[in-house]
């Protein structure tokens, strides 16, 4: 395998870094302090390409691929998670309806997503209150009347829920897993209620709400493929999902990371920099070591998934190694900073808060065990 970037691969990673540096990296505390998020900053990344990174141009995308995907994902997450959550989101969904939505549907709702349309951003609505990990036994309803569906139910941590023009919602129209179908619910849609923002730990400046679907409805031709897939559709997506989810926990390990080493080259004890300290060179040693290890992972799934394989197996592992990855490399940095970690002037607190629900969101640690010890046993 040639471990080599293309010359474009290079270019476009180059671009995000210098993107990320000089234009996120500036308010990210900011964002974390207030939670919340300036929607000229959505533009941005829209302008840049990078809310259509895995739609054709056809549809208004970039058409970059996944490989350019975690590329990009990992420049923006060292600068600030909240708004690579954000972009991966838009990403998410984007790249569900592109895959399984009509011709029609993507040329009027992909163009939106893309370009930020409104300064608004795109929402994918699969948990609720009563099941997350267990996707399946979701409430949800959708009821076919005429030439519309009316859906009821409310769904629970959506990112991007409060700042979005469209909602990519799972709802049941029959019994069972093949009995879910989605459905595109544009903003300001009768019924459409935004809920309760979360006041999170981490990654505030991403919003997180519930979206309650009171006798909402949508006209059928805003059904996402046909009835029934909706299942198939949310776990295809997740495995993309996740690979993003890879890439951004790599990014926060590597920033994490970062502070460490400016950290033990300023600060020195007993007489020498802590950088000569063989118990924390030892810390560093493992940090480079893991987060490297999840970056070829993550990689590979990438590449993978470029090449049209399945990647249900890669795209779990990857997740899990990184997310796992970016918890020790914070929890180190963390250490190394002393007590000067565990205030918020420096950022490797928020930083560590970041990164605990890489862990959690997109399919938990737990899930993504299960997940490939099923693909190995059935292989």
């Amino acid at each position: 395998m040639d471990f080599q970037f293309s010359e474009e691969q290079q270019m476009i990673e180059d671009h995000a870094r210098e993107f990320a540096q000089r234009v996120i990296a500036p308010g990210a505390a900011h964002r974390d302090e207030t939670s919340t998020f300036d929607r000229q900053l959505l533009s941005q990344l829209a302008e840049n390409g990078f809310l259509g990174m895995l739609v054709p141009e056809a549809y208004g995308g970039s058409a970059m691929g996944y490989t350019n995907y975690v590329l990009v994902n990992r420049q923006l997450a060292t600068a600030c998670a909240s708004t690579a959550v954000i972009t991966g989101v838009c990403n998410l969904t984007a790249s569900a309806i592109d895959e399984f939505g009509s011709e029609e549907l993507k040329t009027e709702i992909l163009p939106e997503i893309c370009s930020a349309k409104g300064q608004h951003a795109a929402a994918f609505c699969l948990s609720e209150p009563h099941c997350g990990s267990d996707a399946a036994a979701l409430k949800a309803t959708a009821r076919r009347e005429g030439d519309e569906y009316i859906l009821n139910g409310t769904k629970q941590w959506i990112t991007n829920g409060a700042m979005s023009g469209w909602y990519l919602v799972m709802a049941r129209t029959a019994e069972g897993a093949s009995g879910i179908s989605a459905f595109m619910v544009p903003k300001g849609t009768p019924g459409l209620v935004i809920g309760k923002k979360e006041d999170k730990m981490g990654q505030r400046g991403s919003d997180t709400v519930q979206v309650i679907l009171e006798n909402c409805r949508v006209p059928s031709r805003f059904r996402v493929g046909d009835e029934g897939i909706g299942f198939r559709m949310a776990m295809t997506a997740l495995d993309g999902g996740r690979i993003g989810i890879g890439a951004l926990s790599l990014g926060v390990g590597t920033a994490a990371l970062n502070e460490a080493l400016v950290y033990l080259n300023e600060r020195e004890a007993f007489g020498k920099p802590l950088s000569r300290l063989q118990a924390l060179q030892n810390m560093v040693a493992d940090m480079a070591t893991e987060l490297e290890a999840a970056w070829l992972l993550t990689l590979r799934a990438a590449l993978m998934k470029d090449a049209g394989k399945s990647v249900t197996k890669e795209a779990s592992m990857a997740k899990v190694f990184a997310s796992e990855a970016c918890a020790k490399a914070v929890d180190l940095s963390l250490q190394i900073h002393g007590g000067y970690g565990y205030v918020k002037e420096y950022p490797i607190e928020r930083l560590y808060r970041d990164a605990r629900i890489t862990r959690i969101y997109e399919g938990t640690s737990e899930i993504q065990r299960v997940v490939i010890a099923r693909e190995v046993l059935n292989r």
